[in-house]
């Protein structure tokens, strides 16, 4: 499953941000996570791999996630998105 986001944070998404996804992916042990953006692909359970995309604002980012529990796991990651102003969903 996957969803896009488009970067709104004016900060781009930084050490706090990133923390907060890589513990929200580190919950669900069964599920792969990955972000996608600017061709390249990390994985969700990495800090470094999440900082590594460098996103800012404007920036297009993709949340995958596949296996057991790919659903509650990305809508867990659309929450922490969302709720902590990083991204809107983009169509």
């Amino acid at each position: 499953m996957q969803q896009t986001f488009k970067i709104i944070d004016e900060d781009g998404i930084h050490a706090r941000p990133a923390t907060a996804l890589v513990n929200t992916a580190n919950k669900f042990q069964d599920t792969n996570s990955f972000a996608e953006a600017n061709g390249k692909k990390v994985t969700l359970k990495s800090i470094l791999g999440v900082l590594s995309l460098g996103l800012e604002q404007g920036d297009t980012l993709t949340l995958i996630t596949e296996g057991g529990n790919e659903s509650d796991a990305l809508t867990a990651l659309q929450e922490v998105m969302v709720n902590e102003g990083l991204g809107e969903i983009h169509e």
